[in-house]
């Protein structure tokens, strides 16, 4: 079982890579509109190619979508996408945009994201990572537990490219390793602060 201490969790922060776009959509198609969370995304993403991928999110799923401004404030209900070439942070419940130094040779990269955010809010936060090579999340992760935080990654069977969830579950005691229909499940549940039931593979 998930929160089983049926504490509320209002910040799900996720990272991926290759495959992770796919499984990212998969989650946000399923969450509602009226969610009570903010959510927060970092893909890595080519740092010279302008992309629409924000608007394509916000195309395809009921909660808005978009790349935020630095400064500007966490928002209920909403999906924050780290724009490309700089990290997105949260500091002081706004979201800071940084071009600090790569971080697995990546910028974005999903460990900043995850460490902040578990400076932020402690408890509250949620990290999941998704399907991508390397090990970027691994620190967030544990930076999160760290906090009373929880750490989920994707099933490592269903990701496209599993070294990140894989890397993961070998450094970080991780709360669970969910399919994305799970995942989607599980967060509105967390944010009302009720506990998840893992439930038996399918088949």
């Amino acid at each position: 079982m998930v929160n089983q201490e049926g504490l509320v969790r209002d910040l799900f922060v996720f990272g991926g890579s290759a495959g992770g776009l796919e499984a990212l959509l998969e989650v946000l198609r399923c969450l509602p509109a009226d969610l009570p969370a903010t959510v927060g995304v970092v893909l890595h993403r080519n740092p010279t190619f302008a992309s629409q991928l924000a608007a394509l999110l916000d195309r395809c799923v009921s909660l808005p979508v978009s790349e935020p401004k630095d400064g500007e404030l966490l928002e209920m209900g909403h999906v924050c996408l780290a724009p490309r070439d700089v990290h997105m942070t949260i500091v002081d419940e706004q979201w800071r945009l940084l071009h600090d130094p790569k971080v697995h040779r990546m910028r974005p990269a999903v460990d900043p994201l995850m460490i902040s955010a578990a400076a932020a809010r402690g408890p509250r936060v949620v990290g999941i990572v998704l399907s991508g090579g390397g090990g970027d999340g691994v620190d967030g992760l544990i930076a999160i537990k760290s906090k009373g935080g929880l750490s989920i990654v994707q099933r490592p069977d269903e990701a496209r490219q599993p070294s990140m969830p894989l890397a993961a579950i070998r450094e970080d005691d991780v709360d669970a390793a969910l399919r994305t229909d799970q995942i989607a499940e599980m967060l509105p549940l967390l944010a009302a602060g009720r506990p998840y039931t893992i439930s038996r593979p399918r088949g």
